[in-house]
């Protein structure tokens, strides 16, 4: 009986599996996939760094400081604060995040203050130009009852919002010896409670800031 020649046994020697394509390779393949998302989360996160860098560091308008307070650390829109909206349902006020919003507080009924920070919050929008789509104005109301036609027809465009005082006074901070119906407020694209603006305001100082926000920022 012949026996297989060493040619023939060379031949019949079974080979490793190819992997197919697509399929990770080794320890290697996983840890390119994992810096390929750490990538895409810098590129991600990219635009509201540069645009806090460009503001806070360089200051583009010649060396000035901001006029609003810069909120440190950042206040994430907490997911628990639900608000009722003027459909009469409610929704997370998170779900609003993707634009730069105005915010104020305030009464329902709506004293003199919370009239002027409104229409303040129109014009500085209005004064953006094409970028207004960007800006977003928010009145979170504390109160029962129902806003007064003729507030609702002069500012159709800003979002009245009924939420918890309790909830809204946790989120966003104060000055000291003011309440938090005594300042508008800006949120990021992002959802992060970004800037504080004082007491009485000048509303062209704000508009200068939320121009600069909007120049250095491609999100939102």
């Amino acid at each position: 009986m012949s026996t297989p020649s060493p040619r023939s046994q060379q031949a019949r020697k079974p080979t490793a599996a190819k992997p197919m394509p697509g399929q990770p390779n080794g320890k290697g393949s996983w840890e390119r996939g994992r810096w390929i998302l750490l990538l895409l989360a810098i590129v991600c996160a990219a635009p509201i760094a540069v645009s806090y860098f460009m503001y806070y560091v360089v200051k583009p308008s010649g060396g000035s400081t901001s006029y609003g307070t810069l909120v440190e650390p950042q206040r994430p829109i907490p997911e628990s604060l639900v608000v009722t909206g003027e459909d009469g349902k409610p929704l997370k006020l998170a779900t609003l995040r993707g634009h730069w919003l105005l915010i104020s507080v305030d009464d329902t009924a709506c004293d003199k203050a919370c009239v002027t920070k409104l229409y303040f919050m129109r014009q500085i929008r209005a004064a953006q130009g094409p970028e207004r789509e960007r800006v977003v104005e928010v009145w979170l109301r504390t109160g029962a009852g129902n806003v007064a036609d003729v507030i609702q027809k002069a500012y159709p465009d800003t979002n009245m919002l009924l939420a918890d005082p309790a909830q809204v006074s946790a989120w966003l901070p104060t000055a000291n010896g003011t309440k938090v119906t005594d300042h508008i407020y800006m949120v990021d694209p992002n959802g992060n409670l970004m800037m504080r603006f004082p007491k009485d305001p000048n509303p062209s100082k704000i508009k200068g800031d939320v121009t600069k926000l909007l120049k250095w920022s491609s999100i939102g």
